[in-house]
This record gives structure tokens, C-alpha cells and sequence, in this order.
């Protein structure tokens, strides 16, 4: 049962108009198809499955891309488990050349959602390292197209795993975000900096840097990004194992997800606005995208 739950944009409080837990999902997968993928490419293969199974649910659909320099649709949306496994088969997921070319592979899958009915949850995982190489596309432009499609982005990084296949020491990839905030391994103790991570506070200023800077500014992890910013999540994993307890996860936080919806009251106010969400019942978490930009209307300016 949905219980109330109190809304703040920029700090004012808001009427939530749709309160609903059973829209449909139509999932985006963009999986890396680079040469350095070719010893990890096998194990997605082998979790074609999960999709249907774990993710999808009831009515949902999915559509599958590959990419490297090039960008291959495998599949188009689809809930048929035969369409599935057939997308992900050797013969369509393959490895390609040196170039990942990650922010255009997002804007391409951003695109495949917005045209999507608007009564679905849109969700894109990227399965891929966490560093872009040859993307004509900057970390602004796919935050933008994400926010007005209303595209929510999960990912699984296989950089540490490409590195322990292949051997090769990757330079280590400074992160944008509060090193305190992120995610912690099962069964640890939440820090200050995880409570703060759940309630996306901490990421604002960085998005809002990210905006303000130039149009070419670069980002070299725009995973983490893309999952902060939207209201997804980063995951990581080394075994088979791990990679299907990823999707799994995935699959059980959208099945269990609430789709929250408001018309801002204060619609004057142009820039960024953040967004807050209070949880009235004790012992719960809430993770929400951080806010959103707004041009201000010039009728709703008081």
C-alpha cells in the first residue's frame, strides 16, 4: 500500500498528481561490443535469460544495442524469451574494433525510449567500462536528452573485470562524485556519506557544474554519472555469478520501484531544482533522481 510521501522542489512543497507502482517497463540494453570485451562478452551471453525472467515483468519489453565504433540494434523491443536469446547469440554479439564509443551509444538508446509510450517506466542499462572512447556526443548532451525522455539509466561496469582477464593495469579513473558516497559491499554499516548518497544530496553541485561548464567538458566516468543523475544505479561484478545477481537486482528494484508525478508550483524559478523526497515512515530509504533544469515560464513568474 502507497503511503504519503512528501515532496520538496527547491525547498517547496508539492502535489503529487499520480502515485503509481505498475507501469510497464521497456528496458534499453547497450552492451559494449569493443575488441577489449571479447573474453567478457560469453558471459552476457549466458544471462539472456535474466531479462525476461527477472526483469521485465508483467507487459514489459526490451530491445537490445551493441556498440563500438559502430552501433547495431540486435533486437528491437521485444518480451519473446526466443527473441531474446537470439540477440544475445555469438553470431549477433560479437567483438568489434578498439572504440567505445559510450555517450553516443546512451543518446542512441535514449532515442529508442522517448518514442516509447508515455505511460512506461524507461530504463537503460549500460553494460560497458566506465570510459568513453571516440564519442562525438559530451556527458551534457546525453543528461539532457535523459532528462526530457524522463529515461532513468542503471549500468554494470566491467572495468575491474576487464582488468583482471586481460591483465593490462587501466590508469585509475577519478571520479566526479563525494569518494565517501559510494556504494558499499553487502553487509556493511551505511557511513554518513552512503546516507547522504541514498538521498542524492551530494551529487547536485556536480550536475550543476557539469551544466554551467562548457559544452565540451569531459567526464571520465560517465557511468557514475549517468546513475546519479537519473536515479539509477551503478553496479560492478568479476564472476558469472556476479553478473546475474546484478541483473537480478536490477530487475527487483524495478518491479518494486513507485513512479512519483508533479507539476512544479514554482515554475518561475529557472536553473536546476532540487528535489527532495521525506520518508514519513521510520526505517525506510529513498533514492530519487537529484532534480531537474527548468527555462523558467515568463506567466508563472510572480
Amino acid at each position: 500500500q502507497t503511503c504519503a510521501l512528501p515532496i520538496f522542489d527547491n525547498g517547496k512543497p508539492q502535489k503529487i498528481t499520480e502515485d503509481v507502482a505498475s507501469h510497464p517497463i521497456s528496458l534499453v540494453v547497450a552492451i559494449q561490443a569493443s575488441a577489449a570485451m571479447e573474453k567478457i562478452l560469453p558471459q552476457i551471453r549466458k544471462s539472456a535469460s535474466l531479462f525476461d525472467s527477472l526483469v521485465l515483468g508483467e507487459n514489459g519489453e526490451v530491445a537490445f544495442l551493441s556498440f563500438d565504433h559502430r552501433f547495431k540494434e540486435l533486437s528491437p523491443f521485444t518480451s519473446d524469451p526466443a527473441t531474446i536469446k537470439e540477440a544475445l547469440s555469438e553470431k549477433n554479439l560479437k567483438p568489434g574494433s578498439a572504440s567505445s564509443r559510450l555517450n553516443d551509444a546512451a543518446n542512441m538508446a535514449i532515442r529508442m525510449l522517448k518514442n516509447r509510450p508515455s505511460n512506461r517506466k524507461k530504463i537503460l542499462l549500460l553494460i560497458s567500462e566506465s570510459r568513453d572512447i571516440g564519442s562525438e556526443a559530451h556527458v551534457r548532451e546525453v543528461m539532457t536528452e535523459a532528462e526530457f525522455a524522463n529515461v532513468t539509466v542503471y549500468s554494470v561496469d566491467v572495468s575491474h573485470l576487464m582488468t583482471s582477464l586481460t591483465g593490462k593495469t587501466y590508469p585509475p579513473r577519478p571520479s566526479p562524485l563525494n569518494p565517501a558516497s559510494r556504494q558499499l559491499p553487502g553487509g556493511y554499516i551505511n557511513t554518513p556519506g552512503m546516507e547522504a548518497q541514498m538521498q542524492m544530496g551530494n551529487f547536485v553541485p556536480v550536475f550543476k557544474e557539469i551544466f554551467i561548464a562548457a559544452k565540451s567538458i569531459f567526464i571520465k566516468n560517465p557511468l557514475e554519472v549517468y546513475t546519479k543523475y537519473t536515479g539509477g544505479r551503478e553496479y560492478s561484478f568479476m564472476t558469472q555469478r556476479g553478473l546475474e545477481e546484478a541483473i537480478a537486482d536490477i530487475g527487483q528494484e524495478l518491479q518494486s520501484q513507485y513512479l512519483l508525478t508533479y507539476s512544479p508550483n514554482n515554475q518561475g524559478e529557472a536553473g536546476f531544482h532540487d528535489i527532495e523526497v521525506q520518508i514519513l515512515k521510520p526505517g525506510l530509504k529513498v533514492r530519487t533522481r537529484p532534480g531537474y533544469w527548468l527555462a523558467a515560464r515568463p506567466d508563472a513568474i510572480p
